[in-house]
């Protein structure tokens, strides 16, 4: 393990010491790796698989740019991050990863998934929420309602891209994507490029960087802590 620690990647102080809290000292590789670059705002393809640290990798760069964008002022307090997830069990599981480092940047997550009463999902919007986690066939269905627009969206990750396309989720994703505003950033993980992924890599992120995911590279110790 490289003895560089998330303040040295660039992690605010105040998400480092949640991390800290919750016993997450040493940077993942996947981490050390893409965290300068995804810090910077620059678009991001993550290629592996699950237990390699990406929540992380991703959910860090997400709240610190939201807590740090002129935006975050705004009373409207409109969805300016957005987590697309194909299963509500993953988006469940990155909600419960955001929601403290979250709520130490006062911002505040809520999670959209189907199969469920809408009721409370809508009531969370209407009172305000900066990052959306969410199941693609859900999320598409509040914006047909009018309930929820993307024109605020400034980052967008894509979780599992491979697992979407294997449910069918790609044109609706890509209906998604279109909606937010170009020029935000945009992170990309999938295991692989298969059934579509990589069309959307090529039409929705510009220049990305590449860092593969090596789940054989993660502590055990510290594998609880990640998806």
């Amino acid at each position: 393990m490289s003895s560089k620690t998330f303040l040295d990647l660039g992690v605010p102080a105040k998400i480092a010491q949640v991390l800290s809290t919750q016993g997450i000292d040493s940077p993942f590789p996947i981490q050390i790796d893409s965290l300068p670059d995804t810090l910077a705002g620059i678009d991001v393809l993550g290629r592996g698989k699950t237990g390699s640290g990406k929540t992380l990798a991703f959910g860090i760069p997400l709240v610190a740019r939201l807590a740090s964008s002129p935006a975050k002022k705004e009373a409207s307090r409109k969805p300016r991050g957005l987590v697309l997830a194909p299963t509500r069990e993953l988006a469940t599981q990155i909600s419960k990863t955001l929601e403290p480092l979250a709520k130490a940047m006062n911002l505040r997550v809520t999670t959209i998934f189907g199969g469920v009463s809408q009721n409370k999902q809508v009531q969370a919007l209407r009172d305000g929420v900066e990052i959306i986690v969410a199941t693609p066939g859900r999320l598409e269905d509040l914006m047909k309602q009018g309930v929820l627009r993307l024109d605020a969206i400034e980052v967008t990750v894509l979780d599992e891209a491979d697992h979407m396309a294997d449910l069918g989720f790609l044109p609706g994703v890509t209906r998604i994507l279109t909606a937010a505003p170009r020029g935000g950033q945009r992170l990309l993980f999938s295991a692989t490029l298969d059934n579509g992924v990589q069309t959307l890599v090529n039409k929705f992120l510009q220049n990305p960087v590449t860092h593969a995911v090596d789940s054989e590279d993660s502590p055990v110790s510290q594998m609880t802590h990640h998806v």
